[in-house]
């Protein structure tokens, strides 16, 4: 019904966001990421909108990103994933590192989302690691202006990034990668034992 709001800040909460617009104020439910890369009270902003229908509750969401709202979508998706968990799930990381954990099935990074317990944390990735494309990973590279960036480099997600660009699919890179994360924290490495790993296979 929406697909974005372009209007003034209005209100910053913890979870949420007010948008006026043509004299209406939008309630957005928000991630900690769209929340931190919205613009101070009284500037302009456009969010990316997703409206919710349900039997109890109308509600919309906002999405600083394209790749932010992407995933939600795909999120929701999963059995027993609901908005506000997505948010979570969405607001505990970059997307960049949401998609790398959902293609390596790292379920311990997942489950660091308020929330989350390690069985749904495995259907999460269990059903969208193959949905994720090396298109997705490179776009969500750069977070979100204003995200909290990620602690430092990450080694793994650059290896997978290699590996796809050379031309391996996500379930290769990932199975290979499995073997050989516990070796090294140097990507290039981490690419070469990758590769030989897929070489004896």
């Amino acid at each position: 019904m929406y697909a974005f709001i372009e209007g003034k800040v209005c209100e910053k909460g913890a979870g949420s966001l007010i948008l006026q617009a043509g004299g209406v104020g939008y309630l957005l439910f928000c991630s900690l990421s769209t929340i931190q890369a919205a613009p101070a009270v009284g500037e302009t902003m456009r969010c990316l909108t997703y409206f919710s229908v349900r039997e109890d509750a109308m509600e919309l969401y906002g999405f600083a990103t394209q790749e932010e709202k992407d995933l939600f979508v795909r999120l929701i998706g999963v059995s027993g994933v609901g908005p506000k968990m997505a948010l979570s799930l969405l607001g505990s990381m970059p997307v960049h590192d949401l998609h790398v954990a959902i293609l390596m099935e790292d379920i311990t990074a997942i489950t660091r989302a308020p929330g989350i317990g390690k069985k749904m944390a495995q259907r999460i990735a269990m059903e969208l690691r193959d949905k994720v494309s090396q298109a997705e990973v490179s776009l969500s590279a750069g977070s979100a202006p204003g995200a909290a960036p990620a602690a430092g480099p990450d080694p793994l997600g650059e290896a997978m990034e290699a590996l796809m660009a050379l031309g391996y699919s996500a379930i290769e890179a990932r199975q290979a990668l499995q073997q050989v994360k516990d070796k090294s924290q140097r990507t290039d490495e981490l690419v070469t034992l990758a590769l030989r790993a897929m070489a004896t296979l």
